[in-house]
């Protein structure tokens, strides 16, 4: 089957919230969709493949996997499949099936498809709807905190957003439970107030809500966590988990169980005990539900000892409703005439990457290596996670603080916290390669992908003893870091593997670079004390890594561009372009004294900043008097002529200009969890930003787009590029252009 290249057509639909307490009436546009192929209305649909099972936890014969959902997105009326899950029925489920039943099994065209929706389906997300504080808090005091004009200026901006991703569920608009109602839809409707993610993202997200409470907790808009805890309450009480996001088609698949952490931060920050006595046992009840249904017990091959150890597998023999289109390409145009059996395994591997977060990565497929990005080889359910068993770690921890009464319970949660910082340690560390891996059941022993999934240990406040007892191990624990600094202009890549995968590299998260900043607050001080340039002294930033942590050779890694059609030298010291003196280009400013954790932690602080501020001034993000908005022409490079600056999803680690890339959709802007991060770094480590210094964007547009690791060519050994190199031999380039232009 050929994929049909499509336009979208968007319309904007104002969306009025009734009144309530704290709000006024919105003036916020809600973004809907309409239907645009560009294959001819008179063109017979693809024929189609056998109809997977029925799925039982999935209770929709219109949403969930089915003749009439799969019919819509053969026809490809969108490119992103989860904008027809999201439109509610404008008529009742009765009179929808019996007039999909109209268009008959035989010659359906691209026009029948497209009536059918229009006749019987409204716009997306319109169950939701935009709320504005009334009471907004316009400069809450973590600003204080910000000794750079810019960057608090800026940060204002940021927490100014969450006016923008405020929702309640649009009483008026939802459907009746139960297919005899007037309409039908798949949202999830919640009692209280929510901060979405943004983009197609436009429901309470579970695990992207950690990092929005973060946000919103330096935001001093407490009201709004209470109401997000309260969500996830009630979703405990009716389905006895947390769901991976508030609609039907998540009802088989949690996501990273921080309900426990989001909970801990509020009452820590807000001293609101009141919450415990509905929290408590329904953070319990969660606990009790990632044991009986994602928990197993493993033997470890280097101890012979036996932990129950926790993974992600979800029960799904379908393709996922929201990514209906895409997972049935995946299975059926991979030329490999999968059987029932093989059909069904993929597609409950693919819902289980999914349940990750991790959507997807090449750290669950079967051979991972550079350029493999064929989901296909999926091994979710055979892999013991590094991250979601340090999350389960840190819970019962948390869980045990909180029963500040109950010494019972609070010693049983220590003590299952033990169990399971034992089975860490044995099963996912490497003390020769000092870092953390995911184990394989597969193969029965850890896997060799370095990912930022190595940091979640430290944030979660286990410390290998090799690391505890050497400041040398310690640094080269983190030696990694420093090397992306050295040789990268933006953040840390969630692995150093190039597949495809919006989850490898060269993609940046802002949710991982919190929790590698956390990392590092976790060491102690006197593991941190030396000085990075003595620790870094006559060697490359990669010969400081041990050796095969990263299973890659230094010439493997991939590239940063200096220069159009040209990367900056793979090996030596000569791939260290942004290196300076005692800091990195980007990186804040070296202060007298500052040890080695102290710096990293300020660089990466910088890092993520200078990716978030610069991408968004791309894309049109200006402040009066501090920071000019991009010309016409700049700004027409990120086709963002009539835009004010987007906050993203996830960031390019070569090109702090740009948005991440990969993955099943186009990138989100929003950002939900990349707006929380950049108020708790602002909060945290405001006194050592410094405004970034962001490239050009026409010229960065040149070097990053015309280049790639594998396809060019590197700079001299014999010349060592820095980035101000690359900036002014460009800009010389310009010159003598313009120059033989004009004669």
């Amino acid at each position: 089957m050929i994929t049909k290249i499509l336009t979208l057509a968007v319309f904007a639909r104002c969306v009025y919230a009734i009144p309530a307490a704290s709000t006024s009436v919105s003036q916020i546009l809600v973004t809907t969709s309409i239907a645009s192929p560009t294959a001819s209305l008179t063109a017979s649909i693809p024929s189609q493949f056998p109809l997977p099972p029925v799925q039982d936890w999935c209770p929709s014969q219109i949403f969930c996997a089915g003749a009439l959902l799969q019919t819509v997105n053969d026809a490809s009326l969108w490119t992103d499949p989860k904008t027809f899950v999201d439109k509610p029925t404008s008529n009742s489920s009765a009179n929808v099936l019996a007039h999909f039943q109209q268009l008959g099994a035989d010659n359906v065209t691209e026009g029948d498809v497209e009536q059918f929706v229009d006749t019987n389906f409204n716009g997306e997300g319109l169950e939701l709807e935009a709320l504005v504080l009334s009471d907004f808090p316009q400069s809450p005091s973590f600003l204080e905190n910000i000794t750079d004009p810019l960057l608090k200026a800026w940060s204002q901006t940021v927490h100014s957003y969450w006016s923008q991703l405020i929702r309640s569920t649009n009483a008026s608009a939802l459907c009746p439970t139960g297919s005899s109602g007037s309409c039908e839809s798949t949202l999830i409707a919640l009692n209280n107030t929510f901060v979405i993610p943004g983009g197609r993202f436009r429901e309470q997200y579970y695990w992207d809500s950690y990092w929005i409470i973060e946000g919103l907790l330096q935001s001093e808009l407490y009201d709004i966590i209470n109401s997000t805890l309260q969500n996830f309450m009630d979703e405990l009480d009716q389905f006895g988990f947390i769901p991976n996001g508030g609609r039907i088609y998540y009802l088989n698949r949690s996501q990273p169980p921080l309900f426990i952490q989001m909970l801990s931060r509020y009452v820590t920050v807000t001293n609101d005990q009141s919450i415990l006595e509905r929290a408590l046992p329904l953070a319990e009840k969660e606990l009790q539900w990632w044991q009986n249904n994602r928990t197993v017990n493993v033997t470890s091959p280097y101890s012979n000892q036996t932990y129950a150890m926790a993974r992600y597998a979800v029960n799904n023999t379908a393709p996922r409703p929201e990514s209906y289109f895409t997972d049935y390409q995946t299975a059926h145009e991979s030329g490999l005439d999968l059987s029932t059996t093989e059909l069904s395994n993929l597609y409950a591997e693919l819902a289980s990457g999914a349940e990750t977060g991790w959507d997807y990565c090449s750290r669950y497929l079967a051979s991972p290596a550079q350029g493999n990005g064929n989901l296909t080889t999926l091994v979710v359910r055979e892999t013991i996670p590094v991250d979601l068993n340090s999350i389960l770690y840190k819970n019962h921890i948390l869980l045990a603080n909180l029963y500040s009464s109950n010494t019972t319970a609070a010693d049983s949660h220590r003590s299952q916290a033990a169990s399971i910082r034992e089975g860490i340690l044995d099963l996912f560390w490497n003390s020769t390669k000092l870092a953390f891996y995911d184990f394989s059941l597969r193969t029965n022993s850890r896997n060799n992908v370095f990912s930022s999934a190595t940091w979640y240990p430290y944030w979660s406040g286990i410390i290998p003893d090799e690391v505890l007892s050497s400041g040398t191990n310690a640094f080269k624990a983190f030696a990694t870091v420093n090397m992306v600094l050295n040789r990268y202009n933006g953040s840390f890549p969630t692995t150093f593997l190039e597949t495809g995968l919006q989850w490898d590299s060269p993609n940046s998260w802002p949710n991982l670079i919190m929790i590698l900043l956390s990392a590092l607050s976790e060491l102690p001080s006197n593991i941190t004390s030396t000085s990075l340039s003595n620790l870094s002294i006559n060697q490359s930033s990669f010969d400081l890594i041990p050796a095969d942590q990263l299973n890659l050779t230094e010439s493997q890694l991939f590239g940063q561009p200096v220069m159009p059609g040209i990367n900056a030298t793979q090996t030596g010291s000569l791939a260290d372009i942004n290196a300076l003196n005692g800091t990195v280009t980007n990186g804040g400013n070296a202060t007298d004294g500052e040890g080695w954790g102290a710096a990293l932690q300020r660089m990466v602080a910088n890092r993520y900043m200078a990716s978030a501020l610069c991408s968004w001034h791309a894309t049109g993000g200006s402040i009066s008097g501090l920071l000019p908005r991009l010309s016409d022409a700049e700004l027409n490079v990120t086709q963002s002529v009539n835009n004010t600056g987007n906050m993203f999803e996830k960031f390019s680690t070569i090109d702090i200009d740009s948005s991440g890339s990969g993955g099943e959709y186009t990138v989100q802007a929003g950002f939900g969890w990349t707006n929380g991060v950049a108020l708790w770094i602002a909060s945290n480590y405001g006194d050592v930003l410094v405004a970034p210094q962001c490239p050009d964007v026409l010229i960065s547009s040149q070097i990053v787009g015309s280049t790639t690791s594998s396809s060019t060519q590197q700079t001299s050994a014999g010349w060592r590029f820095t980035a101000g190199d690359a900036m002014f031999w460009l800009g010389l380039m310009v010159v003598v252009q313009t120059l033989v232009q004009e004669l």
